[in-house]
C-alpha cells in the first residue's frame, strides 16, 4: 500500500512531533508499505522519510521544482518525483497514494488534508483519511469543523470520512481495517432564498 503522509518542514518545532512522525515512519516500513510524502530534506517530512527507510521500505518524494532549485529535496528519497509546481504535486500525491495520514503541520498541510478530505466528500475518492493528533495539535481545526457540522454548513455523516487518532500505531490500525462509509448524494434540503 502507498501511504500519503502530509506533514511539517518545519525544523524549529517541538520534539514530541519528530518522534511521532519517526514511530509512523518505522511503522509504515515494518509492515512493508510505500511512503509518499513531499520530498523535502526538512521538518517531519525528512523525520518520516529517514524512518520509513531505514526498515528497508520504499520511500516516494514529490517535489516541484523551484524546490530542487532551492535545494530542499531529500537524499534519503528512493524515488524522485519532480513536479513543475504544487497543484501537480498534490495531483501526484493523491493519485499514487492509498490511504492518506496528515501529522501535525502548517498552511501547506492543511491545504493538502482539507483537499483530500473534500474529493472524498465528492466521491472522487474512497480512500481512508487520518489525522494524527500528537500534542492535541489539531484541536481548534476540529471545533471549527463542529461548528460547520452544528451550522449546516457540513453534514454530520462528514464526521466519518477521516478519522482522528492519538498516535501512529491508531492511526495505522486504522487503515488496516478501513471500511469507507457509504455517502448519500442528496444536497442539503434549504429553503428557497428571496
Amino acid at each position: 500500500m502507498n501511504i500519503c503522509v502530509f506533514c511539517s518542514s518545519s525544523n524549529a518545532i517541538d520534539d514530541i512531533y519528530f518522534s511521532e512522525a519517526e514511530k509512523l515512519g518505522q511503522l509504515i516500513g515494518e509492515n512493508k508499505h510505500t511512503l509518499v510524502n513531499g520530498g523535502a530534506n526538512v521538518g517531519l517530512m525528512e523525520a518520516v522519510t529517514v524512518a520509513t527507510r531505514k526498515t528497508g521500505s520504499r520511500t516516494v518524494g514529490i517535489i516541484p521544482r523551484f524546490m530542487i532549485n532551492r535545494s530542499l529535496a531529500s537524499n534519503n528519497t528512493h524515488d524522485v518525483i519532480i513536479t513543475e509546481d504544487m497543484m501537480e504535486r498534490k495531483e501526484e500525491m493523491r493519485n499514487m497514494s492509498d490511504a492518506f495520514i496528515a501529522l501535525p503541520g502548517g498552511f501547506g498541510t492543511l491545504e493538502e488534508i482539507l483537499e483530500v478530505i473534500t474529493l472524498r466528500q465528492l466521491s472522487y475518492h474512497t480512500k481512508p483519511i487520518v489525522f494524527i493528533n500528537t500534542n492535541n495539535f489539531f484541536e481548534y481545526l476540529f471545533k471549527q469543523f463542529e461548528i460547520s457540522y452544528n451550522q449546516q454548513f457540513a453534514k454530520t455523516l462528514y464526521r466519518d470520512l477521516y478519522f482522528v487518532a492519538e498516535n501512529a500505531v491508531e492511526a495505522m490500525q486504522y487503515i488496516k481495517n478501513y471500511k469507507p462509509v457509504i455517502l448519500d448524494n442528496k444536497w442539503f434540503k434549504v429553503p428557497d432564498k428571496r
